[in-house]
């Protein structure tokens, strides 16, 4: 049940993030006419990810290994599928990062605000070199990566804004599929 909660919720996040630029370029450029710039305030790779924190999150919560993992690789499939990258880009980086974010997920507690957003900053600053080293070996232009490096800070920087926005989300979403054994038996000890 919490596994398909988190798949549906990822799905909805992605379709979001998939239309995002719709709102924030023509933010920019209003931003842009109020500062009295002559050209668009374009900032590249100024849109977050909204996939990966909502991963982390289940990485980091100590969720079933097979069954994030699985939740991991649809999520990336779909982001494959729904973005430009080739096929299996970010279907292997969305599970490496939530194993990486399970072995990491004992040490690190995201319980505040600044954390969950360092965290995020950290692992999407992790996962854009991945992409970035995946497309350099892989790609067939080498001029792919070359174009897409000045992009991953902002990137990173936006996605850790979006951070606790996501991971409100999905503790919501796991505050709402606990399971039914432990509310009871918290009813029970009160009688």
């Amino acid at each position: 049940m919490r596994n398909t909660a988190f798949f549906v919720a990822g799905i909805v996040l992605l379709l979001v993030q998939s239309n995002l630029f719709r709102v924030i370029d023509p933010l920019l450029r209003l931003a842009g006419v109020i500062v009295g710039l002559q050209e668009d305030l374009v900032v590249p790779g100024l849109l977050p990810s909204l996939v990966l924190p909502l991963i982390l999150f289940m990485g980091v919560h100590e969720y079933s290994l097979l069954r994030g993992a699985g939740v991991a690789f649809l999520l990336g499939y779909l982001t494959d599928l729904i973005g430009v990258a080739p096929i299996g880009l970010y279907t292997s980086t969305y599970v490496a990062i939530y194993v990486l974010a399970r072995a990491a997920g004992v040490r690190l507690a995201a319980q505040t605000t600044p954390m969950q957003a360092g965290l995020v900053v950290a692992f999407t600053l992790v996962h854009s070199v991945m992409l970035l080293v995946l497309l350099a070996i892989f790609g067939g232009n080498a001029w792919v990566p070359r174009k897409l490096y000045p992009m991953a800070i902002p990137h990173v920087l936006a996605t850790g804004a979006v951070a606790p926005l996501v991971f409100r989300i999905a503790s919501r979403i796991h505050a709402a599929t606990m399971s039914g054994s432990s509310k009871e038996t918290a009813g029970s000890v009160r009688v």
